[in-house]
């Protein structure tokens, strides 16, 4: 057996004794009993089952386990094998996880279409429709396969995956169901949109692993807010210089300011709008538009100044 429990003095009894003690039913004994989870101490002289401290001690424990829902054969290997009970309990708890997910996305849901205005329910059914509870990012990693450059390697390809898709929530409020079905939604009806240089020649994986880099530097910096950026700035269009074989200069940053504002997908900025109430932190769609903006403060002059003040001397 797998634990040590207590057990009593006694025995052996016959079945109905054995299911008295433990509180259960003779039919419960017999069942535990035929899949050899109970030892028989003895037969009686008809031939009769009769069981000993031991069997009760384990019709106990495998009370115990099966009040925490777990299976038969779980149960089995808990008995039989030293050690098993972290993993089957593990297991268990990983199984409940997903099914109280489950539940929290099926509440939202309904909270959503309980609050909303009655014209609205029939478009919202639809957008739930197209969803499994607690639902997958199947769809969203095809969306951005299709999109990303096909000779990509694969680790920056698993980068920007993690990046752009974002997790479901555990326990999600109702806008955040609604976001993720209306991005469900977008990405299952959308043609591959127009992302970073299309139709230009350049190096994806220069630009790609550059992108991470300025993404992750803009995090820690706070938003320039039309002012110069810092070292996010320079990382970012250093990316775009190494993806287009050049190197950083004003007049570079003046075409790359030509090339972003030409390759804007209004059907991208509406993926990161959703994706935005998915994600605790700046989604990288958020990230890049404000490298865009800081790019075209850098190159505009500065608003001219309050008039200089003079201290009292």
């Amino acid at each position: 057996m797998g634990l040590d429990v207590t057990t009593d003095d006694g025995g052996p009894w016959s079945i109905g004794d054995l299911a008295a003690r433990a509180g259960v039913t003779v039919k419960t004994v017999r069942f535990y009993s035929d899949r050899g989870l109970l030892p028989e101490a003895a037969r009686s002289g008809g031939g009769h089952r009769r069981y000993g401290p031991e069997a009760l001690d384990r019709l106990r424990l495998i009370r115990s386990l099966r009040t925490l829902d777990l299976p038969v054969p779980d149960v089995a290997r808990v008995l039989d094998e030293e050690d098993a009970l972290d993993d089957v309990v593990a297991h268990r708890l990983d199984e409940t996880r997903g099914r109280l997910a489950a539940l929290r996305w099926r509440e939202a849901a309904l909270l959503l279409l309980r609050d909303c205005a009655p014209g609205e329910r029939a478009q919202r059914l639809r957008l739930l429709g197209g969803l499994s509870l607690p639902p997958d990012t199947t769809a969203l990693a095809r969306f951005w396969r299709r999109t990303l450059p096909v000779r990509l390697p694969a680790p920056l390809t698993a980068a920007v995956l993690d990046a752009a898709v974002p997790r479901p929530p555990d326990d999600p409020t109702p806008a955040q169901v609604l976001a993720f079905a209306r991005l469900h939604a977008l990405v299952s009806r959308a043609a591959a949109p127009v992302v970073h240089l299309a139709g230009v020649e350049h190096r994806p994986s220069a630009l790609y692993a550059g992108l991470g880099e300025a993404y992750e530097l803009a995090v820690a910096e706070p938003d320039a807010s039309g002012t110069r950026a810092g070292q996010s700035l320079d990382c970012f269009v250093a990316a775009y210089a190494a993806a287009l074989r050049t190197r950083d200069s004003p007049a570079f940053r003046r075409r790359l300011a030509g090339l972003l504002s030409k390759s804007a997908d209004p059907l991208i900025g509406r993926y990161w709008q959703l994706a935005s109430g998915l994600t605790p932190g700046p989604t990288a769609g958020a990230l890049h538009g404000r490298l865009c903006a800081d790019l075209k403060a850098d190159l505009d002059p500065p608003p001219p100044g309050p008039p200089g003040r003079t201290w009292p001397g």
